[in-house]
């Protein structure tokens, strides 16, 4: 109970309901980059950007087959970056394992600043960022459980 409400207090100076607008893209590290493009694409039917679809900080990287990038339906972007020495699962399954990169939730660009800030005057770690791309602004930061986060706009 205590928890809960620290929890809820600390909620509370973060981020206003609704500044996060949705999921703009899922990151997984991949062993087998060609067995990846072929489920996410062939088999889940995914469409792959390619060309001018790509991002142009990702083209370099997917040019040397290091990154692949899908979209669902609803445009959330799938990203797989090649880890070639990537270990594999626990045999049980019951363990938890992830072989996730990062989230990342999508802002407007007025708020982006805002957002900063509240993370920067919080208890949260910041991985690094607030970085500045062809694509947008983003900053890299970890959940309580060490899972990493971005929060990014569009430029």
């Amino acid at each position: 109970m205590l928890i809960d409400m620290v929890a809820a207090s600390q909620l509370t100076n973060g981020l206003a309901l609704g500044t996060l607008r949705k999921v703009h893209h899922v990151a997984f590290n991949v062993k087998d980059m060609q067995a990846s493009r072929q489920f996410y694409g062939a088999f889940l039917g995914l469409h792959e950007l390619t060309g001018d679809e790509v991002p142009s900080t990702l083209k370099a990287l997917v040019a040397k087959g290091k990154v692949a990038n899908f979209v669902t339906p609803d445009g959330t972007v799938i990203d797989l970056f090649w880890e070639a020495d990537l270990e594999p699962p626990h045999t049980d399954p019951y363990q938890q394992f992830t072989r996730a990169n990062h989230l990342a939730f999508d802002v407007a660009p007025e708020v982006f600043d805002q957002v900063v800030a509240v993370l920067q005057q919080s208890a949260v770690t910041i991985d690094h960022g607030p970085v500045t791309r062809p694509t947008g602004r983003g900053i890299y930061f970890y959940d309580p459980d060490g899972f990493l986060l971005e929060i990014r706009c569009d430029p």
